[in-house]
């Protein structure tokens, strides 16, 4: 018996609004509650959204809950599994209600799983600090449970994007499986339809995705010019029954159906039919990924280290050069990932939002540059004239966005770590790059770290020569020469900053006001 997995990967960003560059309207006088709708595009996205569901998302999903209700009673019946966004969910609750209830409706079924992924689509998976990438996991577990009550236990990092580490991260969290592409130089001339073991890792076991089988869907479906055109599902059932192996993870884009290719292709037939065919062979089942872990036994490691290169499904290198692999993309990378520290520190949920959903990877995809078949399909779902094009708006509109948040945590021009003394001067782990940061941080830094820095003056030289507040220095200075006790001492400095911050805050707030 060989099992077959359908998954859907169902995605939509929050577009960037591309005429603000051009049209000079960047670092606008604005509230901050006014920001969202100031760099993403709704409008666009809800035209975009609303022409998705009528052709792809609404038809497919009534065909899919017509066919687990006929076969809900058969030996065989028909199972499948989504894996859909965090920002994609943001955008039925937008846009159209209706549409989440379709799939509030898939999941009553119990023959349909949710797959894991990052809650923006990111590629945080591939900073060097994983806390994001993680914090990103468990925000989508949590919207997953809220709105669809289901807990997944299967992961699928953005666009299948792999490596040891990323495995081994989602492992460590109690995934019990990952996704990613089945191609022949992580096989190493094995076959993708069989559970493979992470390198170094466990319990987690690899389900691969079969791109070649995929693709005649996704790709090629609608291709005249492709020698098996038309396909038809008792061609592909056909296809699947003669694949060598154990499972077979058939793993599209789900606006495939309707949107990619156009419901006069023929494409929702195939949908709706190839259960029925692909049932009609002895040898295959429908099975969920969850499933399909639990049901069969390894057979061998994948090994893929992080140094040397990263597997995603995009393109025909399918590595991470789809997102990082030219000089604008690098560039955008770094300077959203420099603002981490500061959307952190803000403590501020409405910036920490703008700054996650700069980071969908979508923004990255539309910078790239090669030519041939990879760059027509990037150039496909790219809403820009040109690569150059995308970077020149993402890069400004994240610089209006740095700007203003470096206002408002007034950010120093270098970070302060808190060390600590007790015969031996030791990091403590904690730095502050911002005055908003360094508030948090005293209140809760060890006593002695506090004396120590008092001691040193290191305090009084951070905030007059990084901050360049030459007031507030003079103020903790005057603290320093008090004789206090130990919590006295952490009192007066946290109350002269407290006080420092909310007269500069308030000038700030004042100065970008709209007028």
């Amino acid at each position: 018996m060989t099992d077959v997995v359908f998954t859907f990967e169902v995605h939509q960003p929050h577009r960037l609004k591309r005429s603000m560059f051009w049209e000079g309207k960047v670092f606008k006088r604005l509230t901050k509650k006014e920001l969202f709708d100031y760099y993403f595009d709704n409008e666009g996205d809800r035209e975009i959204f609303k022409r998705a569901a009528r052709k792809c998302y609404f038809p497919s999903n009534q065909i899919l809950l017509d066919l687990i209700d006929r076969y809900h009673h058969d030996r065989k019946p028909v199972k499948v599994a989504f894996s859909l966004s965090g920002v994609f969910l943001e955008q039925c609750e937008m846009f159209d209600k209706d549409l989440l209830e379709t799939f509030k409706q898939l999941a009553k079924t119990g023959k349909v799983e949710f797959l894991n992924q990052t809650y923006y689509h990111s590629i945080a998976s591939l900073y060097p600090d994983k806390a994001e990438f993680i914090e990103q996991i468990k925000m989508h577990r949590q919207l997953i449970q809220d709105l669809l009550g289901y807990t997944p236990n299967v992961f699928e990092n953005t666009e299948l994007l792999y490596n040891n580490t990323i495995a081994k991260t989602v492992e460590d969290m109690g995934y019990k499986g990952i996704y990613t592409e089945g191609i022949e130089k992580i096989l190493g001339g094995k076959s993708p339809n069989f559970l493979y073991t992470p390198k170094g890792c466990k319990k987690i076991r690899i389900l691969l995705r079969n791109y070649k089988l995929t693709d005649d869907i996704g790709f090629r479906f609608s291709a005249r010019w492709w020698p098996d055109w038309p396909l038809t599902a008792e061609k592909y059932a056909h296809w699947l029954a003669g694949t060598k192996g154990e499972i077979i993870n058939i793993f599209p884009d789900y606006e495939t159906f309707g949107e990619h290719h156009w419901p006069e292709t023929g494409i929702h037939n195939f949908l709706r039919h190839i259960p029925e065919k692909l049932l009609e062979y002895d040898n295959l089942k429908m099975i969920m990924p969850s499933e399909a872990v639990e049901r069969h036994i390894s057979a061998g490691d994948i090994d893929v280290p992080e140094t040397e290169f990263t597997v995603s499904w995009a393109d025909v290198a399918r590595d991470s050069t789809g997102w990082l692999g030219n000089v604008m993309q690098w560039a955008y990378y770094t300077a959203l990932r420099r603002l981490e520290p500061l959307a952190k520190e803000s403590d501020d949920p409405e910036w920490l939002r703008l700054w996650r959903n700069f980071q969908t990877s979508d923004h990255l995809y539309y910078m790239f540059t090669a030519g041939g078949g990879p760059g027509e399909v990037h150039s496909y779902f790219s809403p820009y004239e040109s690569p150059m094009d995308a970077f020149a708006v993402a890069q400004a509109l994240l610089n209006d966005f740095e700007s203003r948040l470096r206002s408002a945590v007034l950010t120093a021009n270098e970070p302060f770590l808190f060390y600590t003394s007790g015969g031996k001067e030791y990091y403590t782990g904690v730095i502050a790059w911002s005055l908003y940061g360094f508030i948090n941080a005293i209140q809760t830094i060890d006593i002695k770290a506090l004396e120590f820095h008092m001691g040193t003056g290191d305090f009084e030289n951070w905030i007059k020569y990084s901050l360049k507040d030459e007031e507030l220095a003079a103020e903790i200075h005057q603290i320093a020469t008090l004789k206090k006790k130990k919590e006295p001492l952490r009192q007066a400095i946290v109350t002269a900053t407290k006080n420092r911050y909310k007269i500069l805050s308030d000038k700030v707030q004042q100065a970008t006001r709209q007028f």
